[in-house]
């Protein structure tokens, strides 16, 4: 009879997690919105009206053109950072170039993106998760990457116990 009960008991328990929900997981890697909605990623709202110092220096409308109040993420990104926004088409900053000579120092790949999506690939080919994780689709990018997953707080004290200056991580304190 305990036998009978424990089956029944067992039974119950693997219909019941059979209908859990799964995880959000993979909804968090895809950038781009897969339902009808709004994307709210791509609502930037305006930048505050001013008057500037002198009304005779704003520039003549221009339909389609820019405005004094339109946002510009990556150029606030670059300041933010404490790089100078340049305009296009300008090249690169003088006081930037030896930060540029030195990346470049190695060669530049114009196909950057297309080369290191043929490695990722290979790579997912070469360790493409185990039967049953295959049978029912679970996603396996996580553990297929963990070797490669660099710990920022670890980094971040390497770089301090260096000397760098770090003003944007988190306090001392919160490196554990």
């Amino acid at each position: 009879m305990t036998r009978v009960v424990l089956a029944i008991a067992g039974a119950a328990l693997l219909a019941l997690t059979a209908c859990g929900g799964g995880t959000k997981t993979p909804h968090l890697m895809n950038l781009r919105s897969s339902t009808d909605g709004p994307d709210e990623f791509a609502i930037l709202p305006p930048k505050p009206l001013s008057t500037p110092p002198d009304l005779a220096a704003l520039p003549d409308p221009t339909p389609g053109g820019e405005n004094r109040t339109d946002q510009h993420p990556m150029d606030d990104a670059v300041l933010a950072l404490g790089g100078k926004v340049r305009a296009p088409a300008t090249g690169v900053p003088a006081a930037d170039g030896g930060l540029v000579n030195y990346a470049d120092r190695k060669g530049v790949s114009a196909d950057i993106r297309g080369v290191m999506a043929a490695d990722d690939l290979q790579f997912r080919r070469k360790h493409p998760g185990k039967l049953l994780e295959r049978a029912f689709g679970v996603n396996v990018y996580y553990k297929a990457y963990h070797d490669y997953w660099l710990d920022a707080y670890a980094e971040l004290a390497r770089w301090r116990q260096a000397g760098v200056a770090t003003p944007s991580a988190p306090p001392q304190d919160a490196v554990k």
